[in-house]
């Protein structure tokens, strides 16, 4: 990726009972970077131990123990010592979780494309999940 800019950019902590990611979510992100919708712009593996110790793994170790190679990453270091510390301490023993930073890549596409027609993007709101749901409910 070059240091045009970017897309919106989002962190996701996805959280797991056990020290593994499964194959299908792995199988998903490959999925969804593959369709170009978005780039994974950074990847930290975090883990607690049924002992208690933090493991955590940045994109550039070996990933394969705990189910995350063959990703394709474009890191960039945006996630900080703070955000991993609020990860940390929310770890129970033998969980793990992967935070993943990612562009919204179509999203750069459409405003480039939007930009050239002499538009703007005007609004952009993300609406939380919840949110959608309970709405669809009370339809």
């Amino acid at each position: 990726m070059t240091t045009e800019r970017l897309g919106p950019v989002e962190l996701a902590v996805l959280a797991f009972p056990a020290e593994r990611v499964a194959p299908s979510v792995v199988d998903a992100l490959r999925a969804v970077v593959g369709h170009g919708a978005a780039t994974i712009i950074d990847l930290i593996y975090l883990a607690r131990t049924a002992d208690g110790d933090i493991v955590q793994l940045e994109v550039d170790e070996p990933l394969q123990d705990v189910g995350l190679d063959g990703l394709s990453v474009d890191p960039r270091g945006l996630v900080s010592d703070a955000d991993l510390d609020i990860v940390r301490d929310t770890l129970e023993p033998g969980t793990c979780a992967v935070v993943v930073v990612f562009e919204q890549t179509w999203a750069r596409r459409l405003g480039a494309t939007v930009s050239a027609a002499g538009g703007e993007l005007a609004l952009h709101v993300q609406i939380p999940r919840d949110a959608v749901d309970a709405a669809l409910a009370a339809s």
